[in-house]
């Protein structure tokens, strides 16, 4: 067995990389060539933690596995570790033996943004100059990054349930030579792309925050109840995903669903757009939403794509299991 220990991750793993490995196994996942497995997310009755198992296999690039983690909220004031901890585990899918054992902390950070990166690639207007950030937090800093890539922003704007943590983004942009300013909820509406990536059980973002042309993502709900934004946007936007089994029981869509504004229908994989099977923005005043539920296969995808040359730089441990 491999094992590619979490202080590695960093030298290994580049924004770039992620990106490709979470845009091809978007494109296998509309095509059928890779599935995911049921989630297993469960709280476990201690130190408020949220717990479990994402998995599944990927045909095309041959990643079979899974992901153990969760969500620790009190990980950081008590044992000044970050709140989200996981392990990813790669197996042989001609044999099942377990192949690798690597380091999910940054790799989850930089694949969850990879994925809303992607979803402003190939759904945001080509002329979108004000990037928008609900959410401060660890996370975001990783989105922040990512999406400036992808556009030629001209500034940032910025809102967080707790103020004190916006220097957070603000220090992101200014480190992209990019301005920011913090708004309030209502100034959203200038955004032409907006990426939420909080974990309330209420919606911040209301219908009247979001301007026509905006591209949304949203990268925060993962579980049931969660919620970022209001139900009635969805039914404005033309809606993609991940996965549309997640989307509509532990994403976004879930509340658009339950309150019969949208159909499973209305929801769409944001692989056929990659793969041309979906035109994806058809109009300039069209509000496109992604709602990022996070998907196994991102993490088996991203994790495969840095065990070999974890080898090849001799910084992986290889053990007889």
């Amino acid at each position: 067995m491999i094992i590619v220990p979490e202080k590695e991750i960093a030298g290994l793993l580049t924004r770039a990389d992620a990106f490709e490995a979470v845009e091809k196994v978007f494109a296998s996942m509309s095509k059928g060539s890779a599935y995911n497995f049921p989630v297993i997310r469960e709280a476990i009755g201690y130190e408020d933690a949220l717990y479990g198992f994402k998995g599944g296999f990927d045909k095309a690039g041959m990643a079979l596995g899974l992901k153990a983690g969760g969500y620790w909220p009190n990980n950081l004031e008590k044992h000044g570790e970050i709140n989200h901890q996981s392990t990813v585990f790669l197996f042989d899918p001609d044999t099942g033996k377990v192949k690798a054992m690597v380091g999910g902390n940054l790799l989850t950070a930089l694949r969850t943004a990879a994925a809303s990166s992607v979803s402003i690639k190939h759904l945001a207007r080509k002329d979108a100059k004000v990037m928008g950030m609900v959410g401060a937090g660890h996370q975001a800093t990783f989105q922040l990054r990512a999406a400036l890539e992808q556009r030629n922003f001209e500034k940032v704007i910025g809102w967080n349930y707790h103020p004190e943590m916006l220097p957070n983004i603000e220090k992101v942009a200014s480190e992209a030579g990019v301005p920011f300013e913090a708004v309030p909820l209502e100034g959203l509406v200038e955004a032409d792309v907006l990426i939420s990536i909080t974990s309330t059980f209420a919606p911040t973002i209301m219908a009247d925050h979001i301007a026509p042309g905006t591209h949304i993502a949203c990268m925060g709900t993962d579980t049931k109840g969660k919620q970022e934004v209001e139900a009635s946007l969805l039914a404005r936007a033309t809606v993609f995903t991940d996965e549309v089994a997640q989307s509509i029981s532990i994403g976004e869509a879930q509340h658009a669903i339950a309150s019969g504004l949208i159909a499973q229908s209305d929801v769409h994989e944001l692989g056929a757009v990659i793969n041309g099977t979906h035109p994806g923005r058809t109009r300039a005043d069209e509000i496109t939403l992604f709602d990022g539920t996070g998907v196994g296969l991102q993490d088996l995808a991203v994790a495969a794509s840095i065990v070999d040359l974890a080898v090849e730089k001799g910084v992986a441990t290889i053990v007889d299991f």
